[in-house]
């Protein structure tokens, strides 16, 4: 057959199927470990898990792996309606297959949506950054925006009143000492941080920033090591912290919490705010319950995300990334 179903021709479908695998690749993870693999079958664009790369101290409930795999999802989404592609997205669409999450397929072309476009540009700017953040506040209007992609996606966005900053730095915290005195947790660190440069993944040093006083802790990657970053003379005075929420903890939700983060950080990019994803909290059941009461019981926490400016010129050196060779399949 020389076109497929949508009547596109074949070698286009299958063109933009993989550019958007490639420009997702560039998506956050947890400890940048990066567990997916992308699939082309046909016209077909397949994600699933990749098993062998999650944190399994860490991420025991495989919790993390979940909202990764959802960045990389929503990643290939934008890069496609960017390029100007309709696409079809099914979920979970195997039950008996919970470590396929999602299949692409493109259902015609059309104009290029502005939006997508604009975060589909961020997705080579965007980066964490662990430095600490200045006066200037993120302004309301700003994160209603942020707000609405969000529920967009299929999820929420809490906005932690600085009133109740404490309460999320106690969960933090209580969370950062139940880690670092596991000697388990504290071997998956090392092994994520200390990573070959061939192996293009894991948190390097570059991207680390120095221990320093914060509203809220600031997770040491390299406990007794030397970070590549100054946090600065600020101390997140300015800073804005939101937990990106669900209504459950299914996977299918957990997935959809990760489009939602994708869509969160990239935006704030285009916006011109630095972000930092905290997942402390969520990684140990006790302080996320502590998380639960500062959504007032109405939802799950996913994620928190630091929000702010950095008065400073300097960027934040990018994480490296594996191949496209090394995570794309593509049959013939």
């Amino acid at each position: 057959m020389d076109k497929p179903a949508n009547n596109l021709p074949r070698a286009e479908a299958r063109e933009a199927l993989e550019s958007a695998a490639r420009a997702s690749l560039r998506a956050p993870s947890v400890f940048n470990t990066q567990p997916w693999k992308w699939r082309l079958t046909g016209e077909v664009l397949e994600l699933a898990s990749d098993p062998g790369r999650r944190l399994g101290v860490t991420d025991a409930e495989g919790r993390l792996l979940l909202l990764s795999c959802g960045g990389v999802l929503h990643h290939a989404r934008i890069t496609l309606a960017a390029a100007g592609w309709h696409s079809v997205v099914q979920r979970f669409p195997e039950e008996r297959r919970p470590d396929l999450l999602a299949r692409i397929s493109v259902a015609g072309a059309g104009e290029p949506d502005p939006l997508a476009q604009n975060l589909a540009a961020a997705i080579s700017r965007r980066r964490t950054d662990r430095r600490a953040f200045g006066e200037s506040p993120v302004t309301e209007q700003t994160l209603t925006r942020l707000r609405r992609l969000v529920e967009a996606e299929g999820a929420y966005l809490h906005v932690v009143p600085d009133d109740r900053v404490p309460e999320l730095a106690i969960s933090v915290d209580l969370a950062a000492d139940a880690n670092y005195f596991d000697p388990a947790h504290r071997t998956e660190l090392t092994a994520w941080t200390h990573r070959p440069a061939w192996t293009g993944d894991g948190v390097p040093p570059s991207t680390v920033v120095e221990p320093s006083l914060r509203r809220v802790p600031v997770r040491n990657f390299l406990p007794g090591g030397s970070a590549g970053l100054l946090a600065s003379a600020d101390h997140d005075e300015g800073a804005t912290y939101v937990i990106i929420f669900g209504t459950t903890d299914r996977p299918v939700d957990l997935l959809r919490g990760g489009e939602a983060m994708s869509a969160l950080l990239l935006q704030a990019t285009v916006e011109g705010l630095a972000t930092a994803p905290i997942s402390e909290a969520v990684e140990v059941a006790w302080p996320r319950q502590l998380l639960t009461r500062l959504l007032a019981g109405i939802g799950e926490p996913y994620l928190i995300v630091r929000l702010g400016y950095v008065e400073s010129a300097e960027d934040v050196p990018p994480s490296p990334r594996r191949t496209p060779t090394e995570v794309i399949e593509i049959e013939e």
